[in-house]
């Protein structure tokens, strides 16, 4: 009965050692994250984008570069184009 006391004892302080360990990583990864948040929104502020209007600003750069590569189409010769 002892050794049964003795062994969840020791069973507890492992799950607890290994739940400690667990929070001091997820700690050091939240502050990796918001290190990283916090760039990624002063590059968005530096190129004058607010983070929110991300998938608009794409599209636009998307459709914008698409026309732009419609134009230099048009003016490459069609006998340089095959």
């Amino acid at each position: 009965m002892m050794q049964h006391v003795e062994e969840q004892m020791r069973q507890i302080k492992q799950n607890l050692e290994k739940a400690k360990n667990e929070r001091i990583r997820a700690e050091a990864r939240l502050d990796q994250l918001e290190q990283e948040e916090k760039k990624l929104l002063q590059e968005c502020q530096t190129l004058g984008v607010e983070p929110d209007q991300l998938d608009r600003e794409i599209e636009r750069l998307e459709r914008e570069l698409a026309e732009e590569l419609q134009e230099i189409s048009k003016l490459v010769p069609t006998e340089l184009a095959e």
